[in-house]
């Protein structure tokens, strides 16, 4: 049995495309009507799903790029379902694809092959949130926007913000250490984990769920499942630190002629605006003009020019947090930092023009097929790769745009070529190894926040280097020594 991958991303209907060279693991059972009677009278009501039709959202990415053949879903409600599905399929060997809200862009949540598809969606229930502590515990079910609403309530906010928080889910959040808009503010995810509940593959239960903020008593286990992508263990339900909610809010968005200005603007912001500064996006123009195309915006918000920054400030006040801005606004302007300039005056501004910003991942696909690449560099080197890919693009007529935007703050630089007619296995060659090599020189990360998945395990080592990798196989041997989990996932898988 073949993989197969779907070599389009675009809204059109999936192309299938068999991969040449990843075949099924032989040591995997195949899934027989014995094993579907079990998870049958397991999971009663429908939550057993095998109608290929209903099972084909589980088996395609949120993107469009791969395609799984899974014939099972499974929907436990309870942490006991899902240890009695990880029991029954370590001893009889079925390999499992955990799936929060799949919208991964690494092809890391759904399966390769027939792999069981087994979805966190129903196991959403919201538990008790610690007004003293600030500290929410959850199911790893709940979706991200589902409680920053219940936060909300109690004055605080959740410390992550995506363009997916609408339906992505907080285990996968986890599982992948999600980034987002506002690490400048609240650092990583991984910093706000102060607990987790982990099944295990055996299905025995691993219970590190402490709300507490300290908690220095031996290794710290729940760092190991972070990130990790559902290869070490199956994350149930998490205790997050929730910061509080600030009513104060300011947004503004500058024009620059270069990218040494966008980050002489950067360095001014973190000057001034101190403590206030929750964001700092930046955006080529190609990126820029892409998405005022997609919105549809014909009044261009600031003067034209070849790069755009947005910066955001929160406060508990909106005085305060506009007087920050106000005073970057003129002092950048002063020191020609920037040429233009915008600040929001009310919400229905602030929300115009971060969607200016959130919503360019669709107006690229607009713009056609899209090679998307996630990495973290210096703040010195992070155009200077979008520059170098423009070069080697160029005897490539079929290429409509080589785009660089991303969270400036935290040097993660998303880049993307935009290709007509659809993939191109020639562009990608022309891209792959280059570009993960060209980030490995820089010491770079080759998947700042998206994670490594399906499409870039391969790359593991030129980041990690050996030791790191030999290192996480015995991890991946001690917690999964049948291998049932995520398979041919984060880790290189070998080809025979």
């Amino acid at each position: 049995m073949w993989s197969k991958f779907v070599r389009h991303f675009s809204t059109s209907p999936l192309t299938r495309v068999r991969h040449p060279k990843l075949r099924r693991a032989p040591h995997y059972a195949t899934l027989t009507d014995r094993d579907i009677s079990f998870f049958e009278r397991l999971l009663p009501d429908g939550r057993a799903i095998t109608d290929p039709d209903d099972c084909s959202p589980y088996n395609i990415d949120w993107i469009k790029t791969c395609q799984g053949q899974s014939q099972l879903v499974l929907r436990p409600k309870t942490v006991d379902e899902i240890q009695a599905i990880l029991r029954y399929c370590h001893e009889h060997q079925l390999a499992v694809c955990p799936q929060g809200g799949n919208t991964g862009l690494a092809g890391g949540s759904v399966p390769v092959f027939d792999e069981i598809v087994l979805s966190l969606r129903s196991l959403n229930s919201i538990g008790a949130f610690d007004e003293n502590s600030g500290v929410l515990i959850a199911d790893a079910g709940c979706i991200l926007q589902t409680l920053d609403v219940h936060v909300n309530q109690f004055g605080h906010t959740m410390p992550l913000d995506l363009g997916a928080k609408g339906s992505c889910l907080i285990g996968g959040n986890v599982a992948t250490n999600a980034g987002g808009i506002r690490v400048v503010r609240y650092g990583s995810l991984r910093s706000a984990v102060l607990g987790l509940e982990i099944v295990l593959a055996d299905g025995s239960l691993l219970d590190c769920l402490t709300s507490l903020r300290k908690d220095n008593t031996g290794v710290d286990m729940k760092q190991a499942f972070i990130g990790s992508e559902g290869i070490l263990g199956l994350i149930t339900r998490v205790a997050l630190a929730c910061p509080s909610a600030m009513s104060g809010v300011g947004l503004g968005l500058f024009s620059c002629t270069s990218f040494e200005n966008i980050l002489s603007t950067m360095r001014l912001a973190r000057k001034l605006c101190g403590e206030t500064l929750s964001a700092i996006e930046f955006l080529d123009s190609s990126t820029y003009n892409l998405s005022l195309k997609n919105l549809q915006q014909t009044n261009k918000p600031v003067e034209p020019n070849n790069f755009y920054i947005l910066v955001e400030t929160m406060s508990s006040t909106y005085e305060q947090a506009k007087a920050t801005l106000d005073k970057l606004a003129n002092t950048a302007l002063e020191k020609e930092f920037i040429t233009d300039g915008t600040l929001a005056q009310d919400l229905k501004q602030y929300k115009d023009l971060w969607a200016i910003r959130e919503r360019v991942p669709e107006a690229l696909v607009a713009d056609g097929y899209v090679f998307k690449y996630d990495f973290s560099l210096p703040p010195a080197r992070m155009y200077k790769l979008v520059e170098e890919t423009q070069k080697r693009m160029k005897p490539f007529s079929n290429v409509r745009n080589v785009t660089g935007f991303g969270h400036l703050g935290d040097q993660n630089l998303h880049l993307n070529i935009t290709v007509q007619n659809g993939y191109s296995d020639e562009i990608k060659h022309a891209l792959e190894p280059w570009l993960y090599e060209w980030v490995a020189k820089e010491r770079g990360s080759i998947s700042a926040e998206h994670g490594l998945g399906l499409h870039k395990s391969k790359y593991l080592e030129l980041n990690k280097g050996k030791q790191s990798l030999e290192l996480m196989k015995k991890m991946k041997n001690i917690f999964d020594p049948k291998c049932i989990l995520n398979p041919y996932k984060v880790l290189p898988y070998k080809i025979d």
